[in-house]
């Protein structure tokens, strides 16, 4: 039965804290592709099919054409971020994209001008913010709720949603504040620095209703009180941490050696990047959140404890370094340590010259998307079906997590056709042959 999913009437609104390179990839290409400048590749929402039905019925609607999705046209935004350059300015100093495409959708992007952005310089010391907010835990949120509410109104919004794309914030575990509602609403009474600043923007939005969707492997809204809040005000939230490069590359490989039952030995990967997110991760506590995120994939998918034979050795390394020259051009080396048949080794190796946002933006633009879509139709809490997007996806306590990219997309898609009212497809595919048989 069709889910009853209220249409995506009016203007959306995408609040984004931290304008930095992949926020601004992000809107430049929205307004180019709304020039019919570009195309969205990348983008699942606007690029991507969907199979509806039996194999033989030959249906593959674009994912925009079968669900409703909000359109492209009517979609505006805005931001938070430590700097004050507007979107322009901050994407010619992020030299992602080419000038000549920037100077094309000019107009569009100077007008998006950040908010003043809620910051602790402790979460991400290697920044010296110029365009913060000040006052307690408490008051920051406030302001915060404040900027949405006044964005909506004057940029017409019938609705909101929040992508965080700021920076990594360093590495700490979930305290006696994380724990319940109550607690999480008294600390930041109390101004607890325990509480992040994205963990500000994401009470802020879900305390008014908003989905917000976190790109960063920050403790954001993975801790109970999020969670808690969440199903209170029946809001969509989805974490975390955006899966680009080396990782996007993983969790395609490693279900393919676990597939054909092959070892793994050893798996050695290095990165260098030399945008703001490479400058925060400089910094050793920074890089821990983003390698705890890393490494978790690995052990998701091989399931070393369940397979000793082929994973119960892996070695697993992972390393970041700050390279300006590069910018935003990540460069990423994986040696990978195979063994097959007998227990003969192998070897793979990949070098994969990416572009980081590039390959976010598309992320950050789908997940707003299906979030919107997720409020819409009545969906709240813990998105795991959005995991496809995700270095290490959020679950419903106790679940082990899935980082298999084929069983995500699998998931996403199911739960497209769940909502719809179609089919969900086994891809079993005996009922064609046996009809086959009936025939003969």
């Amino acid at each position: 039965m069709k889910t009853n999913i209220k249409p995506a009437e009016g203007k959306l609104g995408i609040l984004i804290p931290g304008l930095g390179a992949v926020a601004t990839t992000l809107i430049a290409g929205v307004e180019a592709v709304k020039k019919g400048l570009s195309q969205p590749i990348g983008s699942l929402t606007q690029m991507g099919s969907i199979r509806l039905g039996k194999r033989t019925e030959n249906r593959y609607p674009k994912v925009k054409d079968f669900v409703p999705l909000a359109n492209l046209n009517d979609i505006v935004f805005g931001g938070w971020d430590v700097y004050s350059d507007n979107v322009y300015e901050a994407a010619m100093k992020a030299k992602v994209l080419e000038p000549g495409l920037l100077n094309a959708v000019k107009s569009e992007l100077e007008v998006v001008v950040p908010m003043k952005a809620a910051f602790d310089k402790n979460y991400a010391k290697n920044l010296t913010a110029t365009n913060i907010k000040t006052g307690t835990r408490y008051e920051l949120a406030q302001a915060v709720m404040n900027d949405i509410l006044t964005f909506k109104e004057k940029n017409n919004c019938n609705r909101i949603v929040l992508v965080w794309c700021g920076s990594t914030e360093i590495y700490y575990e979930a305290s006696d504040i994380h724990q319940s509602l109550a607690q999480f609403e008294r600390a930041l009474v109390d101004d607890d620095k325990r509480i992040s600043p994205s963990m500000i923007y994401a009470y802020s939005a879900l305390k008014l209703g908003i989905p917000f969707a976190n790109g960063a492997p920050n403790l954001t809204v993975d801790i109970p009180a999020m969670i808690e809040l969440a199903k209170l005000t029946e809001t969509p939230i989805a974490g975390k941490d955006f899966k680009t490069g080396q990782t996007l590359m993983k969790t395609i490989l490693a279900p393919g050696l676990a597939a054909r039952s092959l070892g793994v030995k050893g798996w050695f990967s290095t990165n260098i990047l030399g945008n703001r997110d490479g400058l925060v991760l400089d910094d050793p506590d920074n890089f821990k959140t983003k390698e705890v995120s890393k490494l978790g994939v690995l052990e998701d998918i091989l399931r070393p404890a369940d397979n000793p034979e082929l994973y119960g050795d892996l070695y697993h390394k992972i390393r970041i370094d700050y390279y300006p020259p590069h910018g935003d051009n990540k460069e990423s080396w994986d040696n990978i340590d195979i063994f097959g048949w007998l227990g003969y080794k192998m070897q793979i190796k990949i070098n994969f010259l990416c572009r980081d946002s590039i390959l976010a933006a598309p992320i950050a633009l789908d997940l707003a998307l299906f979030s919107d879509l997720a409020k819409r139709a009545n969906l709240s809490g813990i998105q795991e079906w959005l995991s496809f997007y995700l270095k290490s996806p959020q679950t419903a306590p106790g679940l082990h997590p899935e980082n298999d990219i084929f069983k995500q997309l699998i998931k996403l898609q199911n739960t497209l056709r769940h909502l719809m009212g179609e089919d969900l497809i086994t891809h079993l595919g005996l009922d064609y042959y046996q009809e086959l048989v009936d025939v003969l």
